[in-house]
């Protein structure tokens, strides 16, 4: 049986020798970006199922779209991110005959949706958390009900659930490796591609666990240092 040091070196001849680590830094970048552009989708969604879901329930459309988004909430909070992924790239597309030369777009879209339905639950919770009165203010100076929740309630809401929203994007980070399963070459394939050649993935993949931790561990910090920048503008 192969030692550590032996694995480690035939690891450091795949990554480095075999130019691997190009590869790895590719597969680095497709992970942030279907990360990145899956929470900023999320947020949208979001925010907009958020609003629709607190706004009064007097008329009857408000009532039909509360409803709706309750059914998207559900639908993608109810079924695992990796079978909306399989779903997406391997019935939909084919159905809508629609042919793409990448997973990638399929991934953020599908990252982003789902995200949406956790997003949304996040920011309800946030906007019931600013005072009632903030809102009663912005409409008793005139302001109508869409502005003062868009302009006056939602940017206190996201101060509340900021570091709820940066578990969200670590969450999508990790999630991230269950896009080889429509070929994409994330983090986690370009890894695993390093201990293809003698099936043997024990340095590889603990590299790969390093990896994510200190990209958790980066965007922990960001969101620290954000909160910290936010409550010195409070006061």
């Amino acid at each position: 049986m192969d030692t550590f040091s032996e694995m480690w070196q035939e690891f450091v001849k795949q990554f480095i020798t075999r130019k691997g680590y190009i590869n790895v830094v590719k597969g680095l970048g497709i992970t942030v970006e279907i990360a990145v552009f899956g929470l900023l989708i999320g947020i949208v969604i979001g925010t907009l199922i958020a609003v629709v879901r607190v706004m009064p329930k007097y008329k009857r459309l408000p009532r039909v779209l509360d409803k709706i988004c309750g059914v998207y909430v559900e639908l993608f909070r109810g079924t695992p991110m990796v079978v909306q992924l399989l779903i997406g790239y391997w019935v939909l597309l084919p159905l809508m005959d629609i042919q793409v030369n990448s997973g990638v777009p399929v991934a953020v879209i599908v990252f982003g949706l789902n995200s949406g339905a956790y997003v949304s639950e996040i920011m309800r919770g946030g906007i019931n958390s600013v005072d009632p009165g903030q809102m009663e203010a912005g409409r008793a100076v005139g302001l109508t009900y869409a502005t003062t929740m868009m302009k006056i309630v939602v940017p206190q809401a996201v101060k509340n659930i900021l570091p709820t929203l940066g578990n969200e994007f670590i969450v999508l980070i990790k999630e991230t490796s269950i896009v080889s399963f429509i070929a994409v070459t994330d983090l986690y394939k370009s890894f695993k591609q390093l201990g293809d050649p003698t099936y043997n993935y024990t340095v590889p993949y603990l590299m790969l666990a390093v990896t994510y931790l200190i990209m958790v561990l980066l965007i922990s910090a960001g969101v620290r240092a954000l909160e910290t920048r936010l409550k010195k503008s409070e006061r």
